[in-house]
């Protein structure tokens, strides 16, 4: 489904590549986390694929192919067809993305029948589903309200509803739970296996917790300075590397009981 071909990434004003000779397959229904220190070039990667690489950043080297078609060389147009519907993405802080001069309602709607054929009435009613599909459990309220008047684990909330709303073939998250506390940590990270089990949307998943990582995942990356230095299932990351910035991110995990178990 996604093919990332040897991709090197660059910024306008930095001399050091973000990402280099960076490659990865993801097939139907496959869970990849990209694990590693602020820096190591997880975000890049993500936003590369997604077509949104901030500050003038550019892919330099290599190719993208999503179902056989590089991305690299899609059109605006291109891109407004698959963004949020055939490839979407949750962002570390989704109140950020959010207009703050208008309510939750007004943007959920707007961005449903942008995508979709439906009436205002159907979109409003389909969005206040979805608000409760991620546990927002008040979703008219929520419908209503502006992005301040939110939590910043409800604005989380929203951002992965609008994220998940299409049923993505890829969806791109980067630290979606980051803001949650634990409990609603697992009911997202439920809504996103669920997604994967009844629609085979494949994930790429950026995340600092190895914990969920080893949970989630068919395959962990581990990145630092913009390369992978190790990569495998969760029993080889966890049981069997012998790469030793795998051993160094291990050993930081704080241990539950007297050892670290996953």
């Amino acid at each position: 489904m996604l093919e990332i071909k040897n991709i090197t990434v660059r910024y306008k004003n930095s001399d050091k590549p973000a990402v280099e000779n960076f490659s990865l397959n993801i097939k139907q229904g496959e869970i990849c986390c990209l694990v590693g220190e602020s820096g190591s070039g997880k975000t890049s990667v993500i936003r590369a694929v997604l077509g949104n690489l901030p500050g003038q950043g550019t892919v330099t080297q290599g190719d993208i192919l999503f179902e056989g078609q590089s991305l690299l060389d899609n059109t605006g147009n291109d891109w407004r067809r698959i963004r949020g519907t055939e490839i979407s993405m949750i962002f570390q802080d989704s109140g950020a993305m959010m207009n703050p001069v208008r309510t939750i309602g007004s943007q959920f709607v707007e961005y449903i029948r942008e995508h979709g054929a439906y009436t205002r009435r159907e979109a409003w009613k389909k969005g206040v589903q979805m608000l409760k599909n991620v546990r927002l459990p008040d979703g008219e309220h929520i419908m209503n309200r502006y992005p301040f008047q939110l939590s910043g684990g409800m604005k989380q909330r929203v951002g992965i509803a609008f994220a998940m709303f299409f049923r993505p073939k890829l969806l791109l998250a980067d630290e979606p739970t980051s803001a949650l506390d634990v409990t609603t940590q697992a009911q997202i990270v439920g809504e996103m296996m669920k997604l994967r089990e009844d629609y085979g949307t494949g994930i790429i998943m950026i995340t600092h917790n190895l914990a969920l990582a080893a949970y989630m995942s068919d395959r962990i990356l581990i990145m630092k300075d913009g390369r992978v230095t190790d990569s495998g299932n969760r029993d080889h990351i966890l049981h069997h590397s012998q790469a030793d910035y795998t051993k160094k991110l291990l050993a930081a995990v704080p241990p539950a009981g007297g050892s670290y178990h996953v």
